[in-house]
């Protein structure tokens, strides 16, 4: 699988179900985790869990392309980490929405951290930023 959005993020964002200015994250998944585009909701991952940012800051939206400013997470656990989840962070795994899936080696993975490490995520520059829809 290579950088892609949820079939159901992509609805929730057109909807509106999803809300961008909202409260977005990013979650470090555990390489146990195959994507799975029916996936919806954090709670249907799993156990693959390795590391939470705080809300993104400073979301731009122009022309369809999604950015933010570069964040960090720290990691959970030093087990081998193959991806990044973006999330609409609501309080609960239940309700979070998933957004997008990121596993390009260009975004520093796979990889594996070691526990309490501090991972330092910078999006891409490039013309289609975290996301173009």
């Amino acid at each position: 699988m290579s950088n892609t959005l949820f079939s159901k993020g992509r609805e929730g964002i057109l909807n509106r179900e999803i809300d961008m200015t909202a409260d977005v994250r990013v979650m470090l998944v555990k390489s146990i985790y195959v994507f799975d585009d029916t996936d919806t909701f954090l709670a249907d991952l799993g156990v693959v869990d390795n590391g939470r940012s705080a809300a993104f800051t400073n979301k731009t939206y122009a022309s369809g392309v999604f950015d933010a400013d570069n964040t960090t997470l720290l990691s959970l656990a030093s087990v081998p980490s193959n991806a990044m989840i973006i999330f609409q962070h609501t309080g609960g795994d239940t309700t979070a929405r998933l957004i997008a899936y990121i596993d390009s080696p260009s975004a520093g993975l796979p990889c594996t951290p070691a526990t309490a490490q501090t991972i330092n995520i910078t999006w891409d520059n490039g013309v289609n930023k975290i996301f173009k829809l």
